[in-house]
């Protein structure tokens, strides 16, 4: 059942809300390849190190925070500066509701608004519906990259995924 969710600019009142949704994921998926949880001053200075190109979004229901999406500089060389990596984590028991795809469609939206050339997704290959995201929002795979993360007491790999703008 999707929920009727709202979109905004993340805010600094948001950030427990959204690291105690990554931190599930630290221990629980290969989502991402963490195996500490990000403490809040970790996660301040993530949220100041994203600039008016680099926007984080929440997506709120009745008020709460259940998911959360950015956009983050690729590589910090200057001939990048046009290229975005995207990251989504929605609220672990909040999957299938059409959250995550509305959190990347709105970072698709910005990216273009903010004359972004390109968006990146480095997605763990075990993570189907990560992937089947991307694929609905128009991501090819670009890149497949064997045996490069060791969590959970076995190699994973990651593959990038591409949107050009």
């Amino acid at each position: 059942m999707k929920l009727d969710v709202q979109l905004r600019p993340a805010m600094v009142a948001d950030l427990t809300a959204i690291n105690d949704i990554y931190n599930y994921y630290v221990d629980k998926s290969t989502c991402t390849y963490a195996e500490q949880h990000e403490s809040l001053d970790g996660r301040r200075r993530w949220f100041d190190s994203h600039g008016p190109r680099h926007p984080i979004i929440v997506a709120t229901h009745n008020g709460e925070v259940i998911g959360w999406g950015s956009l983050s500089p690729w590589n910090s060389r200057c001939a990048y500066r046009d290229s975005a990596e995207n990251s989504v984590y929605i609220r672990h028991d909040l999957h299938g509701r059409g959250i995550g795809s509305r959190l990347l469609e709105e970072l698709i939206r910005l990216a273009k608004e903010l004359k972004h050339h390109t968006v990146l997704a480095g997605i763990s290959s075990d993570q189907e519906p990560s992937i089947a995201l991307h694929t609905r929002m128009g991501f090819v795979k670009v890149a497949h990259l064997r045996q490069v993360g060791y969590k959970f007491g076995r190699w994973l790999d990651v593959i990038y995924m591409q949107r050009i703008l």
